[in-house]
């Protein structure tokens, strides 16, 4: 007998321990099956769940189950990424915490097996939280991207690039962090707007007695790195100084004006200091015009040689305060304005980073990205939705080379050696290093090796194939290469998507995957954002703790559609709950109803009008639910089975059907049972993607009763009917009936008739095939639309409302059951303070201030209210309509 309730905490690990144990996660060799393969994107070693996540792998796990059960040889392909700073900086803090102890202390091998430790101990927190989430991952084949077989991929990849001229070492500008010591890439760049100042200096021009052109900057202490100014080649102010040199001040260098269009003459006073090593933009003016590249700054962003003694060593904002006051005591202080503008922050290191001019490796991208541009544009590769390509094209085809070292010691360290010259030798060993060295030196020479490691996303741009066994020719990378589709999020296009692109491209000659699914941004229940400083981030252990993962799986995907970010709600959730809840009270009405599975029955047999509807009604939500799957509408897909399951099933199969369980005939009795059965079993296949944990239960409790089941739920096979299920003329007939019902409930609820009110429906110019339809299923009809009676008439008596159900009047005599006279009063009542809300909103929305003031969310929530206003109104008017028309 099934419990009064699921219970999410006690029985969701229960289930997903059988399921594991079982073997079920594993890719099943069917022979002569298609294959299908999801990479999932490695989370970090050191991370947690989050909103992201759980949207992200809850669409991968619908996925993959639904494949899964349609019969492939499915393989959801999962792991870890070792990234890099965030894992280092864990054992740094722990380190320092157990004694003050720095990793220069323990120095570079017992640091790396200390950080080995820490991720056998306490990494990968995030793989169990994932195994809550009910995430069906083959997690006897999860990989680390620091593991060997993934590690010796990375060292021959590198080395063959080395050897075709894509990775090369050069001197360009990084985002350096000079808390971490580190280059990092841009998506470890967090953008913060902040107040600060525009300094306006006068450089004096050279050969012009007292003529000075102004600068305007917000960091007055790289001006000691400028090597020259820029001015739009249009700006009429500035044209005939063009070619000219100032003299730098403070310094004393001779520098050239230059013409440029980056300089904006709306901007500032529109002519613009040029310090090549230290702005990414000023850089590629400096290579434009072949001005000198002058780094002022060392590691941790003091000053350095290259300055005026009085400012070496000084830290960046003392050397700042120094510069203006210096510049304000020769009189080239022009004035200092208030300013709003953005300054890089380190993500982790939460310091202003700085783009510093440093020697580091790089991959020619704009090589490998050719071929990727060209499979997007050709087919070979898609994104859902289409609107992505455009991100990934603007990214492709403005390329700058890929910085892949980092001044880190955990990670892939870079297989290249130096000799005693610098001359470097880059190998997949440090033997074949020395083997090379003494070839080209001829003798043995001592090696160095290089110091830095690989940006992490060098490694997952390989992930698709070398988790699958490459460079080895695997059964694995032979059956799942290509992968099918990409689950990700927008803000990794280009870092991870693109990368892989290039990638697989290139060294397997195939696009990584067919498909990239772009998911929407999990935000707060108003719109917006989720994040720490907010204090709106919403924990999705604690959902799963409260509602149960089913609940929180099926809010994200009933409310993941295309393109649009999700405002997630508790509200929703608790209602995707208790729709849980609905289902499992069904499933309990038929147990108790002994509505038990029967060896040999087929829904094709069935007689019954309402059993001929049900199963009518079965194959069109299978057939959505696919469809909605395989389009990547998951919640189109969500939103046919809720319908199906609630409406349908709970709300009208379910009553429909308590007469002939009740009544007297064998036969309707013990094909209604198999029926009710039936139909269960295909909603617990069909939610199963969806809301794995309560069907998989659901399919086993009830498999005690009856026919025994053949195989857990999770490894039954996606319906397939044979020949259709669908009877048109019983789907016309029930649809009819239902109609009816609705439609005078609906006349009910409108005019507040009393629940238990028992009112006479009569129906005037009814068809005859229609009067058959209401004399069939009359008992029915009158218990679900609590009538005294239905019977058809030739006229309208005083005091009735009518309503419309195709070519029948549908009238209700109500004058002897309610006050229609005070009826009309409420309802005209109600319309005006309708009215007066809708005229409040409107005034909100047509002021200026408010507009230009309020947060997107709140404008957007002033219109959904004004929608729902409108809708209200004319649910009232409608009603009131029907009583001002009663005679």
């Amino acid at each position: 007998m099934l419990d009064k309730n699921f219970t999410p905490s006690s029985d969701e690990a229960r289930l997903y321990k059988e399921w594991e144990d079982s073997g079920a996660f594993q890719s099943a060799d069917r022979p002569g099956a298609e294959n299908y393969c999801i990479v999932i994107p490695p989370p970090n070693v050191t991370g947690s769940l989050h909103m992201g996540h759980a949207l992200n792998n809850t669409i991968q796990d619908i996925l993959i189950r639904f494949e899964r059960m349609r019969g492939k040889n499915a393989l959801w392909q999962v792991g870890m990424d070792h990234a890099g700073i965030a894992t280092q900086m864990v054992v740094e803090r722990q380190l320092e915490a157990e004694g003050n102890v720095r990793r220069v202390d323990l120095g570079r091998e017992e640091f790396i097996k200390r950080v080995w430790d820490w991720k056998k101990e306490s990494g990968g927190a995030i793989t169990k939280q994932l195994r809550r989430l009910g995430a069906s991952c083959d997690w006897s084949r999860e990989r680390f991207t620091m593991d060997e077989g993934l590690s010796k991929a990375v060292v021959k990849v590198f080395v063959q690039l080395h050897r075709e001229g894509l990775i090369y070492k050069d001197k360009r500008l990084v985002n350096w962090d000079p808390k971490l010591l580190t280059a990092i890439s841009d998506l470890e760049v967090e953008q913060k707007e902040i107040e600060g100042h525009l300094w306006h200096f006068n450089y004096p021009v050279e050969g012009e007695d007292g003529a000075c052109i102004t600068v305007a900057t917000t960091r007055p202490e790289t001006m000691l790195g400028d090597t020259g100014v820029a001015v739009h080649p249009d700006d009429e102010r500035y044209k005939h100084l063009i070619g000219k040199h100032v003299i730098l001040p403070l310094v004393g260098r001779r520098i050239p004006i230059v013409a440029d269009h980056h300089a904006d003459p709306e901007q500032g006073s529109g002519a613009v200091k040029i310090t090549p090593a230290h702005d990414f933009n000023d850089f590629e003016v400096g290579r434009r015009h072949g001005l000198d590249v002058i780094n002022i700054f060392d590691e941790r962003a003091h000053l350095n040689e290259n300055v005026p003694e009085s400012y070496r060593g000084m830290e960046r904002y003392e050397a700042r305060e120094k510069i203006v006051a210096d510049l304000k005591a020769l009189g080239l202080l022009e004035k200092v304005e208030e300013n709003r503008h953005t300054v890089p922050y380190g993500d982790r290191s939460h310091v202003v980073i700085e783009p510093w001019l440093t020697d580091q490796w790089y991959v020619n991208a704009e090589t490998l990205a050719q071929p990727a541009i060209k499979a997007v544009e050709e087919g070979a590769m898609k994104f859902v939705p289409k609107n992505w390509e455009r991100t990934y094209f603007e990214w492709m085809r403005n390329i700058q080379p890929w910085c892949i070292s980092r001044q880190l010691w955990w990670g892939h360290r870079i297989p290249a050696w130096y000799g005693p010259d610098g001359e470097v030798f880059v190998e997949e060993s440090e033997v074949a290093a020395h083997a090379v060295a003494e070839a080209h030196y001829g003798k043995a020479v001592e090696l160095i090796r290089d110091e830095d490691v690989l940006d992490t996303w060098f490694s997952s741009a390989l992930w698709p194939f070398s988790t699958l066994g490459w460079p080895d020719e695997t059964p694995e990378l032979q059956n799942f290469f290509p992968t099918d589709v990409l689950v990700t999020g927008f803000d990794i296009i280009f870092f991870w998507v693109a990368r892989m692109m290039m990638m697989g491209l290139h060294l397997k000659q195939e696009v990584p995957f067919h498909t990239t699914y772009i998911h929407a941004l999990v935000r707060d229940e108003k719109g917006a954002k989720m994040s720490k400083s907010k204090g709106n981030v919403v924990d999705p252990l604690k959902i799963i703790d409260e509602y149960g993962a089913d609940a929180l799986r099926f809010t994200l995907a009933a409310m993941a559609a295309q393109g649009r970010d999700i405002k997630l709600s508790m509200a929703r959730v608790e209602g995707y709950r208790n729709f849980g809840t609905k289902l499992w009270n069904a499933a309990r009405f038929c147990e108790m109803n002994e509505c038990m599975r029967g060896n040999g029955f087929d829904p094709h047999g069935v007689s019954l009008k309402v059993n001929l509807w049900i199963g009518s009604e079965v194959e069109k939500a299978r057939d959505a639910v696919a469809l909605g799957i395989a389009e990547y509408k998951f919640n189109e897909a969500a939103g046919a089975l809720y319908h199906f399951v609630w409406h349908v099933f709970c709300d009208w199969y379910v009553e429909f059907i308590k007469p002939v369980l009740n009544g007297s005939d064998e036969r309707a009795i013990a094909e209604t049972r198999a029926m009710a059965a039936w139909v269960l079993d295909q909603i617990l296949i069909l939610l199963h993607p969806f809301m794995p944990f309560m069907t998989e239960e659901l399919w086993q409790r009830l498999g005690e009763q009856g026919a025994a089941r053949d195989t857990m739920l999770i490894s039954a096979s996606w319906p397939d009917y044979g020949a259709t299920l669908v009877n048109e003329d019983a789907c016309d007939e029930m649809d009819w009936v239902i109609r009816l019902v609705s439609e005078v409930r609906s006349v009910r609820a409108e005019l507040n008739v009393p629940a238990g009110a028992k009112v006479t429906l009569l129906v005037k110019d009814i068809s005859a095939d229609n009067l058959m339809r209401l004399e069939d299923h009359m008992d029915l009809i009158v218990r679900q639309a609590r009538l005294e009676c239905a019977k058809q008439t030739n006229s309208i008596p005083d005091g009735a409302v009518q309503a419309m159900l195709d070519e029948a009047a549908l009238i209700l005599p109500l004058a002897d059951i309610m006050d229609l006279e005070k009826e009309c009063a409420r309802l005209s009542k109600e319309i005006a303070k309708v009215d007066g809300d809708i005229g409040k909103i409107d005034a909100k929305l047509a002021n200026e201030k408010f507009l230009s003031r309020a947060p997107d969310h709140v404008i957007e929530e002033q219109k959904t209210r004004k929608s729902d206003a409108l809708a209200a109104r004319t649910r009232l008017a409608d009603a009131l309509s029907r009583l001002q028309g009663v005679g």
